[in-house]
């Protein structure tokens, strides 16, 4: 019998992990969940260091595997990772890296965990440095940074906006939905507003133009009907 045989087999846990989270709660929820997935994305569409997705298990430790205990935030965001599509977010596979940034979307029967389990949780295992949630039928939003292990609720700015460091953005509500806002405040469009922002942007340069040319061949016009006037007097307008 040599060494080798006398080692024991260390079992490795598997990385690749299927996501197993529930439907989602409403239309609201997914609505919601693109709507943060899709503003950040076109917004960062020039960086692949980071990762973003929504409902999707996040597997933080083996033990999960036998309890099926699976913990799946409605949208989170690692930074400093590839940008590529995964099945579940499994932390021993990503160098240990846990969400950065994580909302929940409340519901009847999601809130109270949302406040108290995953609060706890997500500050004291994942360490995540901002965490929100929101409420998608009360409007309620509250906000929290990681201040020396523990969760300190992010006061909202004037407009009742709450700052992310993580995102470098504001999250704030507009039309009833949570948004994306710029430092300075401005909104973070969607696909299809930024979309339609592009489109209204050409047709107002049209419009802009037509009236120049517009404007050009009336002045052109009226140069023209005086030239004519100074002839019937007998005056050489190239003279003048």
């Amino acid at each position: 019998m040599t060494a080798l045989d006398i080692i024991p087999e260390v079992a490795c846990p598997p990385t690749d992990l299927w996501s197993d989270e529930p439907p989602l709660e409403s239309d609201l929820h997914l609505q919601q969940i693109i709507i943060l997935l899709s503003c950040l994305e076109l917004l960062w569409r020039e960086r692949s260091d980071y990762y973003a997705s929504g409902n999707l298990t996040i597997y933080y430790k083996a033990e999960q595997l036998k309890k099926r205990d699976f913990w799946g935030p409605d949208f989170f965001v690692v930074l400093d990772t590839e940008k590529r599509p995964r099945k579940s977010w499994v932390v021993w596979r990503e160098q240990g890296k846990y969400p950065d940034v994580i909302v929940e979307i409340l519901s009847d029967s999601t809130a109270n965990i949302d406040r108290n389990n995953k609060k706890i949780l997500y500050q004291n295992t994942f360490r995540t440095p901002n965490y929100f949630w929101f409420d998608p039928n009360t409007l309620e939003l509250q906000g929290f940074r990681l201040i020396e292990g523990q969760y300190q609720a992010i006061s909202p700015n004037e407009q009742g906006y709450l700052w992310s460091e993580q995102l470098g953005l504001y999250l704030g509500i507009f039309d009833r939905k949570l948004r994306y806002f710029t430092a300075d405040g401005q909104l973070v469009p969607t696909p299809q507003e930024a979309e339609l922002q592009q489109r209204q942007a050409k047709e107002q340069a049209l419009l802009e133009k037509e009236q120049a040319l517009f404007e050009q061949e009336r002045e052109r016009q009226a140069k023209e009907k005086l030239s004519q006037k100074l002839r019937e007097l007998g005056i050489d307008p190239d003279t003048i």
